[in-house]
C-alpha cells in the first residue's frame, strides 16, 4: 500500500511524517526505513529507525530511484514500513511532474508484491496530482 501526504513547499508535511514515523515505531513488529534528501533529521527519528541520506548516492533518475528502493526491501525481509520525504526531489521528478503518476504507480506494485507499506511526501497539492492517485491521498495539508 502507497499513502500520500500532499501540499505545498512549508505546508508542514515533513512535521507530520516525522510525527507518524516517531509514533507508528512503536508499534510495529517489523524494521522502518525513512528516506530524505540530507540527514538533517537524524536527531528527530528513533533510532529504531534507519534514516537514508539519498543525496549520497549518485541516482540520476526516477527509474534509478524506484532500483534503490527494491535494493533496500531486498536486503530486508523484515521491512515493515518506508517513508519517503521530499519525493519529488529523491525521485528526481523535479522537472518532470508529469511523470509522477508512473513512478508511484511502480512503487504500488513494489509495495503489494513485498508487502511493505510506503508512505510518500510530495510537494504539490492535492488538485495537481492524477485522478489516479486521489483515493492513496492520506492527508492533504
Amino acid at each position: 500500500m502507497v499513502q500520500l501526504i500532499v501540499g505545498k513547499k512549508g505546508k508542514g508535511k515533513t512535521k507530520y511524517l516525522l510525527e507518524k514515523v516517531n509514533s507508528e515505531i512503536k508499534e510495529a513488529s517489523g524494521n522502518f526505513v525513512y528516506l530524505d534528501k540530507s540527514s538533517k533529521h537524524m536527531y528527530e527519528l528513533n533510532n529504531k529507525i534507519r534514516l537514508i541520506d539519498v543525496s549520497a548516492f549518485p541516482l540520476k533518475n526516477s527509474d534509478e530511484f524506484v532500483g534503490f528502493v527494491c535494493g533496500i526491501i531486498s536486503q530486508d525481509h523484515d521491512l515493515e514500513k518506508m517513508f519517503l520525504d521530499s519525493f519529488m526531489k529523491l525521485s528526481h521528478l523535479e522537472d518532470s511532474p508529469e511523470q509522477t503518476f508512473s513512478c508511484i504507480q511502480q512503487l504500488k506494485d513494489i509495495s503489494e508484491k513485498f508487502q511493505v507499506e510506503i508512505i510518500i511526501s510530495i510537494s504539490m497539492d492535492k488538485e495537481e496530482l492524477s485522478s489516479e492517485l486521489q483515493d492513496d491521498i492520506l492527508i492533504s495539508l
